[in-house]
């Protein structure tokens, strides 16, 4: 077996053993003081982050609620739509609120512990559970294909060597953990899986035996080695995250029941018990509904409400355990799905694959509010018919590397290809724009399209900010980019651009705007 299929197929904790570092050969055990320099992190941080994985597609129409447009949202999706006095109100927001399952987050969000982002996408999305998943997990352009994963970029930046010569004195855990959940890309770095996947608690009573036993000289024992290699640095990984455990407590009550808040308190207790694990991933299945999504008598329950009531109740529990054990400064939390939902809902009392949708980051160190406007819903919206993309879901991620992680631009663009621009989410010390400054921006930013509907063309009036990078692009029903109106700099103020109907098959458009660190989208109507 070739280690590289190795690496994406083991199970506890694949790890490879790289023949060199920066192109300077080293052997498995060296320990110069040369490499011992390499050992320590780059960027000195207790900070720590928890990723929950809705998996399967979550409907962010009907998590996060624009109140605003309730009547087309009868109109697009009658048979799953949320009754309207049902819906969570947030202090201070009129036309914005939550599924009435989700009281926890609401009670967050109201004490300042939650950051909600609108329209969370990419260009040219891709409906597929799989392609997504990597797309998000890697951070690729739509079109691309790569083998690393945006965490693992990341760690390795802070890690360089990895695995060689780890776990050491300086760090004795897991770089990162899979609780429960299984996105091998996402840890992946250049040379090695950078996480450990405790699927199953029964695996600490599993570790092979004789893994010191020597090998024969053969390519069979090198690849043997290889193998042993790794169950040695699993069981060490493991006796760490036992020792974690036992050290550590819980303060807080979770819920009954409640499968995702067993993995949340379980990660509680690792951190109170001092593990270095920087990232923590966990995964919430279900978010796939097709049909059955509500119960048709009662809108506020079904499939989706136990979900998100499972998903709130957790994170609650979780942000209140760590608040008692006074860690919440060091922990952030993210949620995070492959896509949203259509706009419009099918027959089954469902909903299908579609585009872009809301997330949530959570903690005491966010930056609360809510990052973008509502989405649009369509008058007359089709099956066809997505939410575009407001804000590129690397951007998150470049927002999270910053100014979480404090790591420098450079290295930032490093880990994501190129440079996204960062949002306000988090309250630290490597922060350089509070959310009210970047709304106050956002709310100058603006897109007129005259005439609208367009036939043959329109004249585009757009205000701008801020001086500075700014693109312009046409956003089909599907969410795809089918039209780059504009790309360069130029000064804040008012703009004119034209836009002529190249042939566009009728529909419901978007124009979208980034310009420097904010972005608009705005609806445009084609027809014939």
């Amino acid at each position: 077996m070739k280690r590289r299929k190795f690496l994406r197929s083991a199970a506890a904790a694949g790890v490879a053993v790289p023949a060199m570092v920066n192109g300077i050969p080293l052997q498995a055990h060296s320990n110069n003081q040369w490499l011992q320099s390499m050992l320590n992190p780059s960027v000195e941080t207790d900070h720590v982050m928890v990723l929950i994985f809705l998996n399967g597609g979550n409907d962010g129409i009907n998590t996060v609620i624009p109140i605003d447009q309730y009547g087309r949202l009868v109109n697009a999706r009658e048979k799953v739509v949320l009754p309207e006095n049902s819906i969570l109100k947030l202090n201070g927001v009129a036309n914005t609120g939550l599924h009435p399952s989700m009281t926890g987050l609401q009670t967050l969000y109201n004490e300042g512990k939650l950051n909600i982002v609108q329209n969370v996408g990419y260009p040219n999305p891709n409906f597929s559970h799989f392609r997504a998943t990597d797309i998000w997990t890697s951070a690729s352009d739509a079109e691309k294909y790569i083998d690393t994963g945006w965490v693992g970029r990341y760690l390795n930046e802070e890690f360089p060597g990895y695995p060689l010569d780890y776990p050491n004195a300086a760090n004795p855990d897991p770089l990162a953990v899979q609780v429960g959940g299984n996105l091998p890309l996402l840890f992946l770095g250049p040379n090695a899986q950078m996480a450990m996947n405790l699927s199953n608690p029964d695996i600490f009573g599993a570790w092979p035996a004789r893994i010191d036993d020597p090998a024969p000289n053969s390519p069979l024992g090198k690849e043997l080695t290889y193998i042993r290699t790794i169950a040695r640095q699993s069981k060490s990984y493991a006796d760490a995250l036992v020792a974690g455990f036992l050290r550590g407590t819980n303060v807080g009550t979770y819920p009954a029941g409640n499968y995702l808040g067993d993995i949340l308190k379980l990660i509680a207790r690792l951190i109170k018990g001092g593990l270095k694990s920087r990232l923590y991933l966990v995964e919430l299945g279900g978010f796939d509904t097709h049909a059955d999504q509500v119960v048709a008598t009662d809108k506020k329950t079904g499939a989706h409400a136990n979900l998100l009531k499972l998903l709130s109740d957790a994170i609650f529990a979780f942000q209140r355990d760590l608040e008692a054990m006074q860690l919440d400064k060091r922990v952030l939390g993210m949620t995070f799905s492959e896509f949203g939902r259509r706009v419009k809902g099918n027959d089954s009392n469902g909903t299908d694959h579609g585009a872009a949708a809301p997330l949530f980051m959570f903690g005491t160190k966010v930056q609360s509010g809510i990052i973008g406007a509502n989405p649009t819903i369509p008058q007359n919206a089709t099956f066809d018919d997505n939410l575009p993309m407001q804000h590129d879901f690397r951007s998150v991620y470049a927002s999270v590397l910053k100014d979480w992680f404090c790591l420098k631009q450079e290295t930032v663009d490093k880990i994501l290809f190129k440079n996204f621009q960062t949002l306000p989410l988090i309250k630290n010390e490597c922060t350089t724009t509070s959310i009210d400054e970047y709304q106050n921006l956002d709310a100058q930013l603006t897109v007129v399209a005259s005439p609208n509907p367009m036939v043959e063309r329109t004249q585009l009036s757009i205000h701008l900010p801020n001086s500075g990078f700014t693109t312009v692009h046409l956003i089909d029903p599907l969410g795809r980019t089918v039209k780059n109106i504009f790309t360069g700099k130029v000064e804040s103020g008012h703009h004119q651009l034209s836009l002529q109907n190249e042939n566009y098959p009728p529909g419901n458009y978007y124009i979208r705007v980034q310009n420097s660190n904010n972005q608009k989208t705005e609806p445009l109507v084609i027809v014939q």
